[in-house]
C-alpha cells in the first residue's frame, strides 16, 4: 500500500491510499475535497491579502541610476527610503481603520499592508545627493553617479 498526494485544482493537498480492494477516496479526502472544491477560491478572492510586492524599473544613464516604482493610493509620508552599506531600501507600511455608526449598527474595517525593497548599490553612487520624489503614484530615486565614474564623451588623441 501507498500513499499517493493529489493536488487538486485549488491548489490544496488531499491524502487518498492506493490500494488495489479500495477505490474510495478516504473519509477526510472526500470532506476536504468539498470544502476545498469551490469555496476556497470564492473566499480568496474577496478578501484583501495585503499589498503585493510593487514592480520596479532601473536604468542607468551616463550620468545617474534612476529607480522608478508604481505604489499608488500612498502619500508621501507613507514611505521608508533608508541608505546603510550601500544598500537602498524602500518600505512602507499602511494601517487602515474605517468605522461607520448608524442608529442600529456600527460596522469596523480594518486593514494592514506592507512592503520592504531592498537594492544594493553600486560604489559609483554619490550617496550625499540621492533624491527621492512622490507624483501620481510613482515613487522616483535619483541615484547620481560620482564624478570619477560619470561616461566621458569620446575624443580623438593625435598621434605624435
Amino acid at each position: 500500500m501507498s500513499t499517493v498526494m493529489n493536488v487538486p485544482k485549488n491548489g490544496g493537498l488531499t491524502r487518498t491510499t492506493n490500494n488495489s480492494s479500495s477505490y474510495l477516496p478516504t473519509w477526510s479526502s472526500w470532506i476536504d475535497d468539498i470544502f476545498n472544491r469551490e469555496l476556497s477560491s470564492t473566499f480568496s478572492q474577496n478578501f484583501n491579502t495585503g499589498m503585493s510586492l510593487p514592480k520596479v524599473n532601473i536604468k542607468e544613464t551616463a550620468d545617474a541610476y534612476f529607480v522608478e516604482m508604481a505604489v499608488p493610493g500612498l502619500k508621501k509620508s507613507d514611505f521608508n527610503i533608508n541608505l546603510e552599506n550601500q544598500v537602498l531600501s524602500i518600505a512602507t507600511e499602511v494601517e487602515e481603520n474605517n468605522e461607520e455608526t448608524k442608529e442600529n449598527y456600527t460596522r469596523k474595517e480594518f486593514g494592514y499592508s506592507s512592503f520592504k525593497r531592498s537594492f544594493t548599490l553600486p560604489e559609483t553612487v554619490e550617496d550625499g545627493k540621492i533624491k527621492a520624489t512622490y507624483n501620481e503614484g510613482v515613487l522616483r530615486i535619483h541615484l547620481p553617479k560620482k564624478e570619477e565614474a560619470k561616461q566621458k564623451p569620446p575624443r580623438n588623441i593625435q598621434i605624435s
